[in-house]
């Protein structure tokens, strides 16, 4: 669905991220991977280059909240794979910090991950799609639907990736641009992998389809997205979430 597409991924090293990216090298796109550090990055990519030596990947990890290093990685991978077609804004940090809580620290922690790193990275990205009219994925949350009981910042975050969204699918339209997100519900990544059954039985109660979602679920909502199946979706916000609704 992705043959000779360039994607890049950020937070692409575990859970939700790095099964996107797998699913799109699957698909036949060359990937750049973004991680937070080079120990992580490098690991991710050997363990992908295990499961297929045919694989196109390669990996990065600028700080996203710093758009010369975001500027200047995007130019390295221009070069390195003619073109780029398609962005998917992962990375995020989430919090559970009550309000009263919070210090001014976690919230810019948060907020340049989750909010500035996912503006620049769009910014950035513009000029190299319009030359192959791609497109850009961002990773959204239920919690930007409905909020959450705790940890404001992050449900807050996310609301502003929707904005985003919107704002954006309307302005790029016309250069031919299609912008959307993903907003997943609960999922099985390692944190949510971790919790006792008396935690999770709950939660699975409140999920009309019965289970937990799998990272192959949103991975598989952006690999429809990513492709020209979707070429007349933009300004989506979808929900991959088993039907559960506030």
């Amino acid at each position: 669905m992705l043959n000779g597409k360039v994607a890049i991924v950020t937070g692409g090293t575990r859970g939700i991220g790095l099964e996107i990216v797998r699913t799109f090298l699957k698909n036949g796109a060359s990937v750049a991977l973004f991680g937070s550090k080079e120990e992580s990055v490098t690991e991710s990519i050997n363990k992908l280059k295990e499961e297929s030596e045919n694989y196109q990947v390669i990996g990065f990890y600028p700080n996203l909240a710093s758009e010369d290093e975001v500027k200047e990685t995007f130019a390295k991978i221009a070069s390195e794979f003619g073109h780029i077609d398609i962005l998917v804004n992962n990375a995020g940090m989430s919090s559970s910090t009550k309000i009263e809580d919070y210090t001014v620290e976690e919230y810019d922690k948060i907020a340049d991950l989750n909010m500035k790193g996912v503006f620049i990275c769009s910014k950035e990205i513009v000029s190299y799609l319009k030359e192959t009219k791609g497109n850009i994925i961002n990773i959204s949350s239920m919690v930007s639907i409905y909020g959450q009981p705790a940890g404001c910042v992050y449900p807050m975050s996310k609301f502003a990736v929707n904005g985003l969204t919107k704002s954006l699918s309307r302005e790029l339209a016309p250069v031919g641009v299609r912008v959307n997100a993903v907003a997943p519900g609960i999922t099985k990544t390692d944190m949510v992998a971790s919790l006792p059954d008396e935690m999770i039985k709950p939660l699975i109660a409140t999920i009309p389809l019965g289970r937990i979602g799998e990272p192959k679920d949103i991975a598989n909502a952006c690999l429809f997205l990513a492709s020209d199946m979707a070429s007349y979706v933009t300004g989506e916000i979808m929900q991959v979430d088993g039907g559960a609704r506030a």
